[in-house]
């Protein structure tokens, strides 16, 4: 087992390890799927533990030897983001299990964050109070993001969570293992928006804040956001259409 904690919260390494070892039997189940999300309480905190499936035997061999672990990038960019003054849930630890020669599993540590809304609720109740204005402030946090060089690859409905303060909305990112921190050509940043929403509303709001953020004209930014939205929904049910077919011919 390799661990690391955060330093923050180093005087709760017992029960943190604690809870990774008896991941299996305890904790409230948040997310269940391919890789699996738990609520675990620690000493009055409440925190989310994220369980990702043991790789491929091929990746095993990647992430023993060549690649981080998909908890450790989750971690390191955490921290970076919170440098970077961008919301995510606080970073607590990662955890590793591997045999001398195959990675197994892994594990990543945060804070569990109570907000109203994540960016997929916006998809689905167009009725939500102030929904102009959080879609709006949502491509303000979008555009910040991209003026700082930070490219979420999963930039997707159900991994910007919202929560309301005084002010406004905060946001904040989730799922962070696909990340990378260049600088963004100007295509790149709309393709970015590709995968959030099949409405076409929404993509005209955020085309127009987006313009109100750069500059650029709104007609250049919509008709590129709307044509790489409608490209990736091709591709996305081209792929779901592949793998049906693939499930019939196991059958």
């Amino acid at each position: 087992m390799n661990k690391v904690i955060s330093a923050k919260y180093i005087g709760f390494d017992k029960k943190i390890e604690d809870s990774i070892l008896c991941f299996d039997t305890k904790g409230k189940v948040f997310i269940s799927g391919r890789n699996t999300i738990k609520l675990f309480e620690v000493e009055g905190f409440t925190i989310n533990i994220k369980s990702f499936k043991i790789p491929n035997m091929v990746n095993q061999i990647a992430y023993r030897f060549l690649r981080k672990s998909k908890a450790q990038r989750s971690f390191e960019y955490a921290n970076k983001l919170l440098n970077m003054d961008i919301g995510t849930p606080e970073p607590w630890a990662y955890f590793e299990f591997s045999s001398w020669f195959l990675f197994k599993r892994s594990y990543y540590v945060s804070e569990a964050i109570n907000c109203e809304y994540t960016y997929r609720d916006l998809t689905r109740d167009f009725d939500i109070p102030d929904y102009e204005n959080i879609l709006r402030a949502f491509t303000r946090f979008t555009y910040s993001l991209h003026k700082k060089g930070v490219h979420f690859l999963d930039h997707s409905p159900g991994n910007t969570l919202i929560k309301k303060n005084d002010n406004g909305y905060d946001f904040y990112l989730v799922d962070l293992n696909r990340m990378k921190f260049e600088n963004l050509a100007f295509e790149a940043r709309i393709k970015n928006f590709s995968r959030l929403t099949i409405h076409k509303s929404m993509v005209e709001i955020m085309s127009d804040e987006y313009s109100k953020c750069t500059g650029e004209d709104y007609d250049k930014i919509f008709n590129l956001m709307w044509s790489e939205t409608q490209d990736y929904q091709k591709k996305f049910y081209r792929k779901k259409r592949f793998k049906q077919k693939l499930k019939l011919k196991k059958k």
